[in-house]
């Protein structure tokens, strides 16, 4: 199970601060094998010429080869069509020989056809006892192959485009009892959902993150497995969250208080990095490219709650080599992780604290963390106001 206890302590100035200098994020990374060939767009062919997962395996084992990952480099995949009983070898032989493991593992309940109305919450019977079938089967093979969790893309197909005459309560009902009875089909598994406010419907059932926590525990609420109940009453979260950043500025959403929301609830099981502008479609462009500010923000609040997970990487890299777009994204997060470590806690949390006698401290802190070196910065004045 994923200890999450760290993330729901509510710490004291004093006991905070403390934390800030002693707690260090963990910058362990993942990426998803469906972006190591990008496939076609609405607009537009593949610009390269598709891969096997043989072929995306041995791109990531030339990665580490050449010292651009290491051991402790994750992937994730969905299953059937990228991870299967069939090639689970293959993912084996790459574990043996660089010990990059599988980390997640996902249903594909959106691709084929017979998805087009939905998964758990379709009006057709036989899609579906296929979607709760599909992740049942998700769930034993990540725990065949070592997976710490699913994740379960709830911005998938389930949703609608026109609102008039639809049967909220019946969606909603067919969706959670049915991947609760998936959860409960194979217990100790845990189940992180990733909210996603339209694209590829024009709405989704579940569109942000207060509809992710709100469903997390109305799933955990019908678990009746007696393994699960035991979980729960140890004060384990069998479903958490795997917010994509690029999904929460989708939704007008601020991602720091997004992050803080569900760690209150100690429900982030993982998290899911790229660039994105306000709104707009899902644009899964590489770390760095928009946000700096942002994602600055959103790693101290991280750090603020002890978030101990991995950062896992969902991005779309039609026009670089996807070697290229992940070095350059781990870059990219490592510099904002030591933009975060230059940042003096003393006065940032006093300025918190007192803010009336600390004005314009915040941005000097930050300003001050993000100068290159050498840089000749005047002291803010200490003026009355």
């Amino acid at each position: 199970m994923i200890d999450t206890s760290s993330q729901i302590i509510h710490r004291s100035k004093e006991e905070l601060l403390k934390h800030l200098k002693t707690f260090k994020l963990e910058l362990k990374f993942s990426a998803g094998v469906w972006f190591f060939y990008p496939g076609p767009g609405r607009f537009h062919e593949p610009y390269i010429e598709r891969g096997s997962i043989e072929d995306i395996l041995n791109k990531v084992a030339w990665m580490y080869d050449n010292g651009l990952v290491d051991k402790t480099f994750r992937l994730e995949a969905h299953y059937p069509n990228e991870i299967n009983w069939d090639n689970l070898h293959l993912y084996k032989s790459l574990e043996k020989e660089t010990g990059i493991k599988v980390i997640m593992v996902s249903p594909n309940l959106f691709y084929e056809k017979k998805f087009e109305f939905g998964s758990f919450s379709s009006p057709i019977d036989a899609v579906r006892r296929e979607s709760i079938k599909r992740t049942i089967e998700s769930m034993k093979l990540a725990k065949e192959i070592g997976a710490e969790f699913i994740v379960i893309w709830t911005g998938a197909m389930d949703g609608y485009e026109n609102p008039l005459g639809v049967n909220f309560y019946y969606l909603w009902e067919r969706y959670e009892s049915g991947l609760a009875e998936a959860i409960d089909e194979v217990p100790g598994m845990p189940v992180a959902l990733e909210p996603k406010p339209y694209e590829p419907r024009g709405n989704t059932l579940y569109r942000n993150t207060a509809n992710g926590i709100l469903l997390a525990n109305y799933i955990e609420r019908r678990l009746r497995n007696p393994e699960n109940r035991r979980l729960l009453e140890q004060g384990y979260r069998i479903v958490g969250l795997n917010p994509e950043v690029g999904h929460v500025f989708m939704g007008y959403e601020e991602l720091s208080l997004a992050l803080a929301s569900i760690m209150r609830e100690g429900r982030l099981f993982h998290t899911h990095w790229n660039s994105q502008p306000l709104g707009n479609y899902d644009q899964d462009l590489d770390v760095g490219v928009l946000g700096w500010n942002e994602m600055v923000s959103a790693l101290l609040t991280l750090k603020m709650y002890g978030y101990r997970g991995y950062f896992g990487i969902d991005i779309n890299p039609e026009r670089i080599p996807v070697e290229t777009a992940l070095t350059n994204t781990m870059n990219a997060i490592k510099i904002a992780n030591s933009i975060i470590e230059r940042m003096n806690y003393d006065r940032l949390i006093e300025a918190f604290y007192n803010p009336a006698e600390n004005r314009g401290v915040i941005e000097d802190v930050y300003l001050r963390a993000i100068a290159p070196p050498g840089t000749e910065l005047k002291p803010i004045p200490k003026t009355k106001y």
